[in-house]
């Protein structure tokens, strides 16, 4: 896939309209801005990552691993070293349901997840976690052409090292199973993941099959710590 064709795919698709006036779009927006302000409320609180860890072990560790690794199998994500805002970010969406999944939307409706307070505190607890070095790759067969797209398309926004943005709203794509990327890419392309930017969705409809599973492989493989620098918080705990 040419760079040139996937502009002119995604300049294309980003013609079609949506109409301001559906209430489906209203009902929409009105539930993006009740999870944006939950999110900021958990930001603001002071973080207590050890109450975190015990959240995590009763309520998260059953399917994520006792250290965050995830199940590559089952395509659930590694967690472990994964952006502070981020991750707040997730457990917002899920308990507002902003983003698919039953089972998360039954954990982020327990007592014990359901509140911005926790949220902060399971995000600090994972982010302080250190990224595991078994996490599943692809064959290997095409990940130079992996690393050019993704240096291409994909750098802008993920950063050059996959470690997402300053802000860290933009997830780390580093130490993330193969299995897990490949199937996110499909459920974006597919409109599976109704959270995300309109144009992410059209953007990822210009890759194809070859172009998602290369992608997919090249990250898989990136190992060690990225370029974002950790930070102190005003509560004394340490993220990024």
């Amino acid at each position: 896939m040419s760079m040139t064709t996937s502009v002119g795919r995604f300049v294309g698709l980003l013609a079609v309209a949506v109409s301001a006036t559906s209430p489906a779009l209203w009902a929409s927006s009105s539930s993006d801005e009740l999870v944006d302000q939950r999110t900021q409320a958990a930001l603001a609180m002071d973080a207590h990552p050890i109450k975190g860890g015990r959240d995590y072990a009763q309520n998260c560790a059953r399917c994520h691993g006792a250290e965050g690794q995830g199940d590559a199998g089952t395509f659930v994500p590694a967690l472990a070293g994964q952006r502070f805002a981020y991750l707040v970010r997730q457990l917002a969406n899920f308990a507002g349901s902003e983003r698919e999944s039953k089972a998360m939307h039954y954990v982020a409706s327990l007592p014990a997840i359901n509140e911005p307070q926790s949220w902060v505190d399971l995000a600090s607890y994972l982010n302080g976690l250190a990224p595991r070095s078994d996490i599943q790759t692809g064959t290997g067969e095409a990940t130079a052409l992996g690393r050019g797209i993704y240096q291409v398309q994909c750098a802008s926004c993920h950063g050059s090292d996959a470690g997402g943005d300053k802000a860290g709203f933009v997830p780390s794509l580093r130490h993330q199973h193969y299995g897990y990327l490949d199937n996110q890419m499909h459920k974006l392309a597919k409109g599976g993941r109704h959270n995300v930017d309109e144009e992410l969705v059209l953007f990822m409809r210009s890759f194809d099959e070859r172009d998602m599973r290369a992608t997919a492989d090249y990250l898989s493989r990136l190992k060690g710590p990225g370029r974002i620098p950790k930070t102190m918080r005003q509560d004394g705990v340490v993220v990024n």
